[in-house]
C-alpha cells in the first residue's frame, strides 16, 4: 500500500474558480450605460485603467490592509506623546492610487460636465476593491464646498487638497506635496444631535470668520485622525461655528490634538476611527460664527452622496461575486445559474443593485448641474433620501448574495 496516496482523502471538485484579476469596468455594462448617459464618457480610459486596479492589485491590497489593521502610537521610545497611526503598505498602496486617480479632487480641479458622475464612478470602482480608504478619500473631497465659503483659508488649504499626490508624512501643510482632510463632529453626549456639543472655543485674537481660536473639548468620533487638517465644530459665544483644526501649528509644531484610542469595530478595519480631545488645539473658523450646522452642511451634503456610492458599490461587488459563483457551481448536474429559481434570485439582486447605482449617479448629474434651480433642488432632497433608502437596502441584498 502506498500511504502517501492513502494521504490524500479526497480530490477537490466543484469550486468555483477565483474571481482575481477582474476589470471592475469592463464587467459593468450598466455602470457603463448610466456613466454615457450622464456625460461621463470622457473618462472611460481612465475608468477602464481603474478598473484593472481595482479587479486586481487593489483588491489584493484591500484584504491586507483589513488583516493587519492601524496601531496607535501614543508615545515615541522616549516617552514623547506623538499621536501617530501606523498603517500596512497596503493602505497607502490604496490610498495612492485613489489619489492620483483624481478621487478626491477630480470635480473641482477639472469641473465639466459629467465630472461628478466620473469621479462617482471612479469611488464606485474603488469602494469594491476596499471601503474604509474610501473615508479618507471621501472627506477630502466633501471638504472643498465648506472651505470655499472661507476664501483666505481656500486660498491656502485648496492646492494641497486638489494635488495628486498622495503623502502620508506627518509634516505641516507647507512641507506636504498633497493633503487629506477628516471630520470630527459627534460626541458623547449628542451622537447626531450636533447642536448639544461642549466643545468650546476661544478666540486668541479679535475673532470671527477666518479668525484663529483655541479649542477644548472631545470627540466620540473622528474619521481617519492622520489626516493633515479636520473640519470640526465649537461653540462660541454666538453658538455653534466651524472651525479647521490642523494637525500642526503654523510654526511647525504639533497641534494640541490628542488620540484617546481607535475604535474597536466590527468591521471597516483598514480604516482607523477614533476618540480625539483638544487641549487648547488652535484652529481657524469657517463661516459665520454661530452657523457651524450649515457651515458643515455643505460638507455633509457631499459625504452623504458617497454613503449612496459606497453601499451602491458594495451591492454591486455582492452580486459580481454571486454571478461568478452560480456561473461555476453545479447542483445536480447543472451550474446554478442555468436554473429558474436561482435565476429569480439573481435577477432580484441585479436589478436593486442597478437601481441604487441608477439614482446614485442620477444625483451625480444634479450635483454637475446645481446652476440650475431643478437640479439644484433635486441634489438638495436626493442626498439625504437616497442615502437613507440605499444604505437601508444594501445590508438585505448583500445578505441575500451571500447566501
Amino acid at each position: 500500500m502506498n500511504l502517501q496516496t492513502c494521504a490524500e482523502t479526497h480530490e477537490v471538485t466543484n469550486q468555483v474558480p477565483p474571481l482575481d484579476g477582474a476589470n471592475l469596468y469592463r464587467i459593468d455594462l450598466p455602470l457603463q450605460q448610466w456613466v454615457q448617459r450622464y456625460h461621463g464618457s470622457w473618462a472611460e480610459d481612465r475608468l477602464d485603467r481603474y478598473g484593472a486596479l481595482a479587479g486586481g492589485p487593489l483588491m489584493q491590497a484591500g484584504f491586507l490592509a483589513n488583516e493587519n489593521r492601524p496601531v496607535f502610537r501614543s508615545h515615541d521610545r522616549y516617552g514623547h506623546r506623538i499621536d501617530l497611526v501606523e498603517f500596512h503598505p497596503a493602505y497607502h498602496e490604496l490610498m495612492r492610487a485613489a489619489v492620483e486617480h483624481g478621487i478626491p479632487s477630480l470635480p473641482w480641479s477639472d469641473p465639466q460636465p459629467g465630472a461628478q458622475v466620473a469621479r462617482a464612478a471612479l469611488m464606485y470602482l474603488h469602494n469594491q476593491a476596499e471601503a474604509g480608504s474610501s473615508c479618507p478619500l471621501t472627506m477630502t473631497y466633501a471638504s472643498v464646498p465648506a472651505l470655499r465659503l472661507q476664501p483666505d483659508l481656500a486660498e491656502r488649504w485648496l492646492p494641497k487638497i486638489l494635488a495628486r499626490e498622495y503623502d502620508p508624512r506627518n509634516l505641516p501643510m507647507e512641507q506636504k506635496a498633497g493633503v487629506t482632510i477628516g471630520m470630527a463632529m459627534t460626541e458623547k453626549q449628542g451622537g447626531t444631535d450636533v447642536r448639544a456639543n461642549s466643545t468650546r472655543a476661544y478666540p486668541v485674537g479679535a475673532g470671527g470668520p477666518g479668525q484663529t481660536y483655541e479649542l477644548v473639548g472631545h470627540k466620540w468620533f473622528c474619521s481617519a485622525p492622520m489626516c493633515d487638517a479636520f473640519l470640526t465644530l465649537a461653540q462660541t459665544d454666538k453658538g455653534l461655528s466651524c472651525f479647521l483644526l490642523p494637525r500642526h501649528r503654523p510654526d511647525g509644531t504639533r497641534n494640541q490634538f490628542y488620540i484617546q484610542r481607535l475604535k474597536n469595530k466590527l468591521g471597516n478595519w483598514a480604516n482607523a476611527s477614533s476618540e480625539v480631545e483638544y487641549r487648547g488645539a488652535l484652529a481657524w473658523m469657517v463661516g459665520e460664527e454661530g452657523r457651524g450646522v450649515p457651515t458643515i452642511i455643505e460638507m455633509v451634503s457631499s459625504t452623504r452622496f458617497d454613503c449612496m456610492i459606497g453601499s451602491s458599490s458594495l451591492m454591486r461587488q455582492a452580486l459580481t461575486q454571486a454571478m461568478h459563483h452560480c456561473a461555476h457551481r453545479l447542483v445536480g448536474g447543472r451550474v446554478l445559474l442555468e436554473q429558474p429559481l436561482m435565476q429569480n434570485v439573481l435577477a432580484d439582486l441585479a436589478l436593486e443593485s442597478e437601481a441604487a447605482l441608477a439614482l446614485t449617479l442620477r444625483m451625480g448629474r444634479a450635483q454637475d448641474n446645481r446652476h440650475d434651480e431643478h437640479e439644484d433642488k433635486f441634489a438638495r432632497l436626493v442626498t439625504a433620501v437616497g442615502k437613507y433608502w440605499i444604505c437601508k437596502r444594501a445590508p438585505n441584498m448583500i445578505a441575500e448574495a451571500s447566501e
